[in-house]
């Protein structure tokens, strides 16, 4: 990009910035599966994987505003999903992202019933 501005350099390229960032210190990423949030029974958004970047330093809290902010945008904003975790992994190896695949967990199903609060065998008898 040209410029009129005599003190800046003429030739400058976003790929030598991205080059020059990279150098600088790389951006960590981690794959994953998100578990169901507290707030839904159902299992909705957790099907795709996830490749989310790491903060590479703390938040820090504006001494005039008290808003907090962070050096970079992509740690916070940047989410990407895959529909398989082999795509993400592939994504992140193309474009020599270092990252670490956390390994889903399987939720424990324990069966419930309502006739159980009413059964013999419990701890405590049923009250008002």
């Amino acid at each position: 990009v040209a410029s009129s501005n005599l003190a800046a350099p003429t030739n400058f390229s976003y790929a030598d910035a991205r080059t020059e960032r990279k150098r600088k210190s790389p951006m960590f990423a981690r794959i994953f599966r998100p578990a169901k949030t507290a707030m839904q029974s159902g299992k909705a958004n957790t099907r795709d994987w996830v490749l989310e970047f790491e903060a590479e330093a703390a938040r820090r809290i504006d001494p005039v505003m008290g808003w907090t902010s962070v050096d970079e945008t992509a740690p916070g904003q940047v989410r990407l999903s895959f529909e398989t975790q082999d795509e993400a992994v592939a994504y992140a190896e193309k474009h020599a992202i270092p990252y670490r695949v956390e390994e889903e967990h399987a939720p424990s199903i324990r069966p419930k019933a309502y006739a159980d609060n009413f059964a013999f065998h419990r701890r405590k008898p049923w009250t008002h």
